[in-house]
């Protein structure tokens, strides 16, 4: 099993003794929530002004309830399940924390990404909880690294089946064509074929990068992690099936989901629409009347970024006045 400590744990532990002793310390710290929590009413309110609500809100007022309930239902499973990434890196650097705890503090960690980007949610959120339950950093960058590469080996392997085997028609106004973003499936179809291929036959297990040791898991490990990965994505897609009103095909649905997650990088979105909604109107608003493509688009907002949000917000809440409640008992 690979050494999970990478830093001595006086150096973080010293260095935390040294800016919560400072008389501005607890002024700063109330200072970060207030910016923190005003930054999401911020995202909320954005999110809500970006929309034309007149046609959007009466296709929303007509919406069936079946479809609601089973986009929940396919929401809470892939929460669910992501919830279930950072037991793989559990199972990677041998820590101990107890399941529910990890599961926990996972999705709470997803909710944040998904609206305010892998920095915070990702990254942030995870080394302040998981410090706070004893982890040494080492083996925090190491649980991180290992549940966004579930994520992202996933959407290789599926992005690639897809892009290679039936790509989306693009408009003529964007760089690149069907032909290219074939080539671009084919190469990433082989980046996480090589994955695989290196966890099974690489004799050298052990790498180190910027001071941090990295240590190739098992085939097992490795296939359940882009397994786990790319039934996320195809969750993500369901989701967005289901609030389409089976209206459009799933192959169609899953194939511009996955393209949305990398149009920002090749090319440039008009208008005042996010990346997701800027690209299925792109390419799907031929299929269905654009008003209530976006109705879609908006419920998806709802119940797979928004409600999540309020909450991992509650909860994050509640761990960190338990948390306050145990330094005031040490203390």
């Amino acid at each position: 099993m690979p050494d999970s400590r990478i830093l001595p744990p006086s150096a973080p532990s010293g260095l935390k003794r040294k800016l919560t002793g400072q008389a501005w310390w607890p002024w700063l710290k109330r200072g970060l929530t207030t910016v923190f929590f005003g930054l999401m009413g911020y995202l909320l309110v954005s999110q809500a002004r970006a929309i034309e609500w007149d046609k959007v809100l009466s296709s929303l007022q007509n919406y069936p309830l079946s479809a609601s309930w089973g986009a929940v239902a396919l929401a809470a499973a892939s929460y669910l399940l992501y919830s279930c990434f950072d037991l793989l890196g559990r199972h990677y650097t041998g820590h101990a924390l107890r399941t529910p705890t990890v599961m926990t503090l996972t999705f709470v960690s997803y909710a944040f990404t998904l609206n305010l980007g892998s920095v915070v949610g990702g990254v942030a959120f995870r080394y302040r909880l998981y410090s706070r339950l004893g982890l040494a950093l080492g083996t925090i960058t190491r649980v991180i690294s290992f549940s966004m590469l579930a994520n992202w080996m996933g959407y290789l392997l599926l992005a690639g089946l897809v892009f290679s085997l039936q790509p989306p028609a693009l408009p003529e106004s964007w760089k690149i064509d069907a032909a290219q973003l074939r080539v671009i499936g084919v190469l990433l179809l082989a980046l996480a074929l090589a994955y695989l291929g290196a966890c099974a036959f690489s004799r050298q297990r052990s790498f180190s990068l910027r001071g941090h040791a990295i240590e190739l898991p098992s085939l097992r490990l490795a296939s359940l992690q882009m397994a786990m990965g790319a039934a996320n994505w195809l969750l993500m897609s369901g989701i967005l099936f289901v609030l389409l009103q089976h209206r459009i095909d799933f192959f169609s649905v899953a194939s511009v989901l996955l393209l949305a997650a990398v149009a920002g990088v090749i090319t440039h979105i008009p208008g005042n629409l996010g990346v997701l909604e800027a690209v299925f109107v792109a390419l799907l608003s031929h299929r269905m009347p654009q008003h209530e493509l976006l109705a879609g688009l908006v419920a998806y907002r709802v119940v797979y970024y928004l409600l999540p949000l309020l909450i991992a917000s509650a909860i994050y809440l509640v761990m960190e006045a338990r948390a306050k409640q145990m330094t005031r008992a040490a203390g």
